[in-house]
Protein backbone atom coordinates (compact mmCIF):
# COMPACT_ATOMS: atom_id res chain seq x y z
CA UNK A 1 0.00 0.00 0.00
CA UNK A 2 1.26 3.60 -0.72
CA UNK A 3 2.49 6.06 2.01
CA UNK A 4 -0.26 9.26 1.94
CA UNK A 5 1.10 12.27 0.79
CA UNK A 6 0.21 15.17 2.38
CA UNK A 7 -0.51 18.50 0.38
CA UNK A 8 -1.46 20.91 3.11
CA UNK A 9 -1.30 20.79 6.98
CA UNK A 10 -2.14 23.99 8.70
CA UNK A 11 -4.91 25.60 10.93
CA UNK A 12 -6.85 22.79 11.73
CA UNK A 13 -7.17 21.76 7.83
CA UNK A 14 -5.45 18.66 6.14
CA UNK A 15 -5.01 17.72 2.58
CA UNK A 16 -3.80 14.27 1.61
CA UNK A 17 -4.10 12.35 -1.76
CA UNK A 18 -6.58 9.96 -0.01
CA UNK A 19 -8.61 12.68 1.98
CA UNK A 20 -9.57 16.21 2.77
CA UNK A 21 -10.02 16.82 6.92
CA UNK A 22 -11.75 19.93 8.08
CA UNK A 23 -12.64 20.68 11.34
CA UNK A 24 -13.70 17.05 12.20
CA UNK A 25 -14.79 16.72 9.21
CA UNK A 26 -13.40 14.00 6.54
CA UNK A 27 -14.36 14.12 2.86
CA UNK A 28 -12.49 11.26 1.00
CA UNK A 29 -10.66 12.76 -2.13
CA UNK A 30 -11.80 10.38 -3.85
CA UNK A 31 -15.77 12.13 -4.40
CA UNK A 32 -14.22 14.63 -5.08
CA UNK A 33 -14.86 16.04 -8.92
CA UNK A 34 -14.06 19.33 -8.66
CA UNK A 35 -13.64 22.56 -6.10
CA UNK A 36 -14.47 26.39 -6.37
CA UNK A 37 -13.45 29.45 -4.31
CA UNK A 38 -16.52 31.75 -3.51
CA UNK A 39 -16.72 35.37 -2.49
CA UNK A 40 -19.48 36.16 0.50
CA UNK A 41 -19.88 40.16 -0.17
CA UNK A 42 -21.20 41.38 3.02
CA UNK A 43 -24.17 43.51 3.17
CA UNK A 44 -23.79 47.42 2.32
CA UNK A 45 -27.83 48.23 3.38
CA UNK A 46 -27.21 49.27 6.83
CA UNK A 47 -24.25 51.54 6.53
CA UNK A 48 -25.95 53.41 3.27
CA UNK A 49 -29.03 53.45 5.25
CA UNK A 50 -27.00 55.58 8.41
CA UNK A 51 -24.98 57.51 5.84
CA UNK A 52 -28.41 58.89 4.67
CA UNK A 53 -29.72 59.66 8.10
CA UNK A 54 -26.31 61.01 9.04
CA UNK A 55 -26.38 63.49 5.98
CA UNK A 56 -29.78 64.31 6.71
CA UNK A 57 -29.26 65.06 10.17
CA UNK A 58 -26.06 67.11 9.45
CA UNK A 59 -29.17 70.22 8.06
CA UNK A 60 -30.51 69.70 11.76
CA UNK A 61 -27.59 69.50 13.85
CA UNK A 62 -24.24 68.94 12.08
CA UNK A 63 -22.49 67.39 14.50
CA UNK A 64 -24.94 64.20 14.75
CA UNK A 65 -24.95 64.11 11.30
CA UNK A 66 -21.50 64.38 11.01
CA UNK A 67 -21.03 61.61 14.07
CA UNK A 68 -23.78 59.15 11.59
CA UNK A 69 -21.70 59.41 8.44
CA UNK A 70 -18.78 59.13 10.34
CA UNK A 71 -19.95 55.88 11.85
CA UNK A 72 -21.67 54.59 8.40
CA UNK A 73 -17.94 55.46 6.80
CA UNK A 74 -16.47 53.07 9.75
CA UNK A 75 -19.03 50.58 9.45
CA UNK A 76 -18.33 50.32 5.71
CA UNK A 77 -14.77 49.96 5.89
CA UNK A 78 -15.31 47.39 8.91
CA UNK A 79 -17.12 44.64 7.11
CA UNK A 80 -14.92 42.34 5.14
CA UNK A 81 -16.09 39.63 2.81
CA UNK A 82 -15.95 35.75 3.10
CA UNK A 83 -14.39 33.30 1.03
CA UNK A 84 -15.56 29.56 1.18
CA UNK A 85 -14.48 26.44 -0.76
CA UNK A 86 -17.28 24.42 -2.45
CA UNK A 87 -16.68 21.06 -3.21
CA UNK A 88 -18.49 19.27 -6.00
CA UNK A 89 -19.16 15.59 -5.67
CA UNK A 90 -21.51 13.08 -6.70
CA UNK A 91 -24.21 13.54 -4.37
CA UNK A 92 -24.18 17.32 -5.10
CA UNK A 93 -22.86 20.64 -4.07
CA UNK A 94 -21.36 21.39 -0.50
CA UNK A 95 -19.82 24.15 1.59
CA UNK A 96 -16.65 22.84 2.74
CA UNK A 97 -14.38 25.34 4.37
CA UNK A 98 -15.54 29.31 4.87
CA UNK A 99 -13.21 31.93 6.42
CA UNK A 100 -11.82 35.55 5.82
CA UNK A 101 -8.38 34.97 5.07
CA UNK A 102 -8.48 34.85 1.73
CA UNK A 103 -4.59 33.68 1.58
CA UNK A 104 -5.72 30.38 3.53
CA UNK A 105 -8.64 28.97 1.10
CA UNK A 106 -6.30 29.92 -1.91
CA UNK A 107 -3.78 27.89 -0.54
CA UNK A 108 -6.44 25.07 0.37
CA UNK A 109 -8.11 25.21 -2.85
CA UNK A 110 -4.31 24.75 -4.22
CA UNK A 111 -3.64 21.85 -2.15
CA UNK A 112 -7.27 19.97 -3.27
CA UNK A 113 -6.51 20.67 -6.82
CA UNK A 114 -3.22 19.09 -6.47
CA UNK A 115 -4.18 15.99 -4.19
CA UNK A 116 -6.94 15.29 -7.40
CA UNK A 117 -4.49 15.97 -10.21
CA UNK A 118 -1.98 13.26 -7.77
CA UNK A 119 -5.05 11.04 -7.82
CA UNK A 120 -5.76 10.92 -11.38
Amino acid sequence: MSEEKVFYDNRGIKVTNSRFLTYGTTTSMSGITSVTKYIHKPSRKGPIILFVVGLILFAWQWYIGAAGVALAVIWWMSQKPEFSIRLATASGESEALVDKDEKFIDDVVTALNDAIVHRG
